[in-house]
């Protein structure tokens, strides 16, 4: 390691010791600054630049452009939305000469568009996306890439038979901690998988998607039947679309706004596709605003045994009233023999090796047969011993580190090589089947099943035997 690399370790170790100190835990047994991945290389010449347009110019779209813009040789001509106040706003920003408009089919007939970045509300995604690539676009949509199970298949066929780059904006697969997280699992580090877990809580208003509503919303600067689409038609309520995360009409709630996020990095870790049975629960606990999904939400789902990993259970919850402080998130990949956590700005592997000794019980017992097993358990296990000492290794981003860059950057490179990225289509769908199924299990009130190699929903969910997870029945 060299200097730079020593000083940077040992400043995450100081943090990492202080904040450890001060909540009475065990500090780390070692630190390591990851390695970033190499700079994007410029283009070779104004040839090969990029030019992108956005579609949906929302936080998230503004805040996409803007992390794309940073990548050599992109840039931005065209912005669609809805909203005329955003049209406005991405002129203030990024200048009076891109071309902005509400009809988005206006940006795919442009012929110096070579990709769309499509952050749009749920419900418009896939259509979209079929859209920009029958149009010849490469394509970068935020996660979910679907809202329905149905629209899946449409959007993978679409990508097969255009041949253009689509990329899902889930960005933990491109991100140097979730690779480190990776090659921890494969070389072994915990023994066999057995538990997943994951959280992402929070306790703001904006957090809970409670987002401003400009007062200048009216029908003339809306096109509120383009932002309807295909949903059911109803008088212009603007909060529906300034929140429209708060409706299953036009979003996907907590499974598909942070759970597919989860199943991202989940499935790039271990090299899934994904589990055969769903299972939820929650509720509306604490955001009684108009809204008609869950603030609080529970999966459970059964991964079956594969050639990359064993049997597990997944657990996943979101909380958006958690008052404990501290909004964030954390990753747990649990076996026998530790545990890897993803959480903040790194990942954590922690070990506490067992002795061989299963240790005995025998108080119970007369004096006289506790010293004859005592002796006997002697002579198979000749050292007493309990558990090893903790062992601890902290793997920790650089500062300043952006896993959205680099998800921007590979998409980027995709399209200039036309070569494959790693949250295509079907990873985006095998993501997304599952977080979708999360509502229907639910609304529904019951557990689903799901087959992850043909990606589909099935009648009857898994049914758990001796053995373990028997897999979905398909429909006849």
């Amino acid at each position: 390691m060299n200097d730079n690399s020593t000083r940077k370790s040992r400043r995450e170790f100081l943090k990492i010791a202080a904040a450890a100190g001060a909540a009475g835990v065990a500090l780390p047994s070692s630190v390591h600054t990851l390695q970033a991945q190499q700079a994007p290389v410029p283009p070779a010449s104004p040839a090969d630049n990029i030019q992108i347009a956005l579609i949906g110019a929302g936080g998230q779209g503004m805040g996409d452009t803007s992390t794309a813009l940073r990548v050599p040789g992109i840039e931005l001509v065209a912005v669609a939305d809805v909203y005329d106040g955003r049209l406005t706003r991405s002129k203030e920003i990024w200048g009076g000469r891109i071309f902005t408009t509400r009809d988005y089919r206006e940006v795919l007939a442009r012929p110096d568009v070579d990709a769309v970045i499509i952050a749009t509300p749920d419900h418009h995604h896939a259509r979209i996306s079929i859209d920009a690539m029958n149009a010849g676009k490469d394509v970068y949509v935020e996660k979910p890439m679907v809202q329905d199970i149905e629209e899946g298949p449409k959007v993978i066929e679409a990508a097969r038979a255009t041949k253009r780059i689509l990329q899902v904006g889930s960005q933990r697969v491109s991100s140097i901690i979730y690779a480190k997280a990776r090659e921890l699992y494969k070389s072994g580090a915990i023994g066999e998988l057995n538990f997943v877990e994951a959280w992402w809580h929070r306790n703001s208003p904006m957090g809970a998607w409670q987002y401003t509503i400009p007062p200048d919303a009216t029908p003339e600067t809306v096109d509120w039947d383009r932002f309807l689409g295909d949903a059911p038609k109803r008088p212009f309520e603007p909060i529906r679309l300034f929140r429209w995360r708060n409706y299953r009409d036009y979003g996907t709630g907590i499974p598909g706004d942070l759970f597919v996020h989860l199943f991202s990095g989940i499935h790039f870790v271990l090299d899934s596709i994904g589990p055969t049975r769903v299972m939820a629960t929650g509720g509306l606990r604490y955001w009684h605003d108009g809204r008609d999904v869950p603030d609080i939400a529970v999966g459970f789902y059964d991964y079956p045994k594969t050639a990359a990993h064993p049997a597990f259970t997944l657990m996943l919850k979101v909380n958006f009233a958690d008052g404990g402080g501290g909004d964030g998130h954390l990753f747990r990949f649990s076996g026998p023999d530790g545990v890897i956590t993803i959480g903040g700005s790194g990942a954590t592997l922690a070990r506490q090796g067992r002795s061989k000794d299963p240790g005995l019980s025998i108080g119970t017992f007369p004096e006289a047969l506790q010293k004859r097993i005592v002796h006997s358990h002697r002579e198979k296990y000749p050292e007493e011993t309990g558990l090893r000492p903790r062992e601890e290794a902290v793997y920790a981003a650089p500062s300043g580190y952006s896993d959205t860059f680099d998800h921007f950057r590979n998409f980027f490179d995709a399209v200039r090589t036309r070569t494959p990225v790693v949250e295509d289509a079907v990873f985006g769908y095998r993501a997304a089947g599952p977080a979708v199924l999360t509502n229907h299990s639910y609304f529904e009130q019951r557990p689903l099943g799901w087959d992850p190699e043909k990606m589909r929903r099935t009648t009857v969910a898994p049914q758990r035997t001796e053995e373990g997870i028997r897999g979905p029945r398909e429909s006849r």
